[in-house]
């Protein structure tokens, strides 16, 4: 249970373990973002995550940002062997070294993504056809960890030397960067929430 004061706000089952959930539920997830920085920073985290909470990588957030250069792809495809392994010593990063090297990895393979498509957002948002996909989920149960979408993105990721971009980390992916709405119905941050009385 979260000690967290009830402000009254109907959210999604996962928002109210901790400020950091709350304020990120409230004003980021699901919210369509096309920054490039803002997305390849989402792609590392939601790699990051993989087999721990999304609350540890949250808590991590800023050191992410200040070993990563704020996630600036050129500096990031330009980090040396020596510098990733400076990074594996850093507490407030997640230090599994396949996660650290793939940031390097996956800078470079989002230069490449720009140089074709003239924006990682481009790429990206093609999956949902630059449109975002509004569901309308009742309960926890609903929420798929994958769809065809999330499959057919980590694939061509996967083509193109990302790493990290399984079919669940994409999903949550496009749940993050507003690809996809998965607030429920029930969250007073769906656009359809009617009230106390959904």
């Amino acid at each position: 249970m979260s000690d967290l004061p009830d402000d009254g706000k109907p959210r999604c089952f996962w928002a109210n373990g901790s400020v950091a959930e709350r304020d990120y539920h409230d004003a980021e997830w699901g919210v369509p973002e096309h920054d490039d920085r803002a997305l390849f920073e989402l792609l590392t985290l939601e790699g990051a995550q993989a087999g721990l909470s999304w609350r540890t990588v949250l808590n991590k957030r800023e050191g992410y940002r200040a070993a990563f250069h704020d996630f600036d792809i050129t500096r990031c495809a330009k980090l040396t062997d020596a510098a990733l392994e400076k990074r594996l010593l850093d507490p407030g990063i997640v230090r599994n070294r396949l996660k650290v090297y793939s940031v390097r990895e996956n800078a470079r393979a989002a230069q490449e993504a720009i140089a074709e498509f003239g924006s990682l957002d481009s790429l990206l948002w093609s999956f949902v056809n630059h449109t975002p996909i509004l569901n309308r989920f009742a309960g926890r149960g609903d929420v798929p960890a994958k769809t065809p979408l999330s499959d057919a993105m980590s694939k061509a990721l996967g083509k193109r030397g990302f790493r990290f971009i399984g079919s669940t980390i994409c999903y949550a992916f496009m749940q993050a960067t507003g690809m996809t709405n998965d607030h429920l119905l029930s969250c007073f941050r769906h656009p359809e929430h009617k009230g106390p009385q959904t």
